[in-house]
């Protein structure tokens, strides 16, 4: 995570924007009010998409149980019906 405070985030707010949309690097903006993080559309629609499956009752469970599924325990795409 880059460190900077906001005069020089504003100085070079292009250069910043692209580390943070590249390269998913966030940005820690400090000011005297408070701290803002910067960070990507990408990886900010990804922490939303991870709270929203998180909110769903038992979906850490099925994801869990998922992930220790062994794949000759699956289904191939040539039996499924699409």
């Amino acid at each position: 995570m880059i460190n900077v405070n906001a005069t020089n985030f504003r100085k070079n707010l292009f250069n910043n924007l692209e580390l943070t949309i590249k390269y998913n690097e966030p940005i820690h903006v400090t000011t005297k009010d408070g701290n803002a993080i910067v960070i990507s559309e990408s990886d900010y629609n990804s922490l939303m998409e991870t709270l929203y499956l998180s909110s769903i009752p038992k979906m850490k469970d099925i994801i869990t149980k998922g992930l220790n599924t062994p794949l000759s325990d699956t289904v191939s795409e040539d039996e499924v019906n699409w």
